[in-house]
């Protein structure tokens, strides 16, 4: 496996790893049932995405990304700041909104930076940034 193709695989891992933790650290702060359901969604997605770009790393025998303690409590403690005041439903549709951005802008910079990688990682990553702008329409409902 060409390290570009790591870099693109290990980069869908953080990404999704960061909004999986994001929407567990956010879930008991969801007083709506409806926008409940879509983020359970969207982390049982994320999960799939995760586990196909471990899945290829893995049978390439390479090693696959791994959080640091640091950058998990960080997430955390940033989520709790952010709702200690508001836990509305805008204001977590917004949050979740910000986040599904910010994984679009990283994704589209490892494709950037990383154009010799494979079809089977670019693939994935363009369906995670797909989602992503899916789940951007969808929380808006909710603004």
């Amino acid at each position: 496996m060409k390290s570009q193709e790591v870099a693109v695989y290990r980069e869908i891992q953080r990404n999704t790893d960061m909004a999986m933790k994001a929407i567990d650290a956010l879930s008991d702060k969801v007083y709506n049932d409806s926008l409940a359901m879509q983020i359970s969604r969207q982390s049982l997605r994320y999960s799939e995405l995760h586990n196909e770009a471990t899945k290829h790393l893995v049978e390439a025998k390479v090693e696959p990304y791994r959080s640091s303690y640091m950058s998990d409590m960080m997430l955390k403690t940033g989520v709790q700041y952010n709702t200690m005041l508001n836990t509305s439903t805008g204001h977590i549709a917004e949050m979740m909104i910000k986040g599904s951005n910010n994984g679009i802008l990283e994704m589209e910079k490892i494709l950037r930076r990383n154009e010799g990688a494979g079809e089977a990682p670019v693939a994935l990553a363009k369906e995670l940034i797909h989602m992503e702008e899916k789940n951007i329409k969808r929380l808006k409902d909710y603004l």
